[in-house]
């Protein structure tokens, strides 16, 4: 028997399948990640950046949290966790030894403003921050430099991602930009 979405009643399932004890929790945003839609074409800036196209959105369309005059923070699409951000150069750099002095002052000094502002606005407890340089390091994304800040919490991993694979966010990604906007430290 399945559950009905809206009532607690259990359902009989139709069509093809049998009927199992498994609750279903549909992802279908998901499916965007999987096919690889909106991936650049190319490493080229002009070949469909998504960090490079980023900037020039609105903050709330680009799910952009800060703006500096180097770098930006924004909130991963396929975020780990709720609260799950990138620190992005606006230069199409690939490695980290591309930034230039500015480029790398300002990344570190937005990498603590995103801790800042995601123990004030989740009461984050721990963090995972890094980089994934390269595409045999697991960037998704490898010609344009962004390092990772994920916060971290006590019983953050369950079964959902161990068994399940799926992730549970407990909030809208929109929801989450204006909080952690809001909470972000000003100069």
């Amino acid at each position: 028997m399945l559950q009905s979405m809206q009532e607690s009643d259990p359902i009989e399932q139709a069509g093809a399948g049998v009927p199992d004890a498994f609750q279903r929790l549909w992802t279908p945003h998901r499916m965007a990640y999987i096919k690889g839609e909106n991936k650049p074409t190319g490493s080229g800036p002009g070949d469909g950046c998504p960090f490079c196209e980023i900037p020039k959105l609105s903050d709330e369309d680009g799910l952009i949290i800060a703006r500096g005059s180097a770098v930006f923070a924004v909130l991963n699409l396929y975020p780990y966790n709720s609260g799950h951000l990138m620190v992005c150069p606006y230069r199409h750099v690939a490695d980290y030894t591309e930034l230039d002095s500015a480029e790398t002052t300002e990344l570190a000094e937005f990498t603590k403003s995103s801790l800042l502002a995601l123990r004030k606005a989740g009461g984050a407890q721990g963090f995972n921050v890094g980089l994934n340089l390269g595409g045999v390091a697991g960037a998704g994304i490898a010609a344009h430099l962004h390092q990772h800040v994920v916060p971290r919490w006590g019983g953050d991993t369950n079964f959902m991602p161990v068994v399940g694979h799926t992730r549970v966010l407990p909030q809208l990604l929109r929801e989450t930009r204006d909080l952690l906007a809001e909470a972000w430290p000003t100069a």
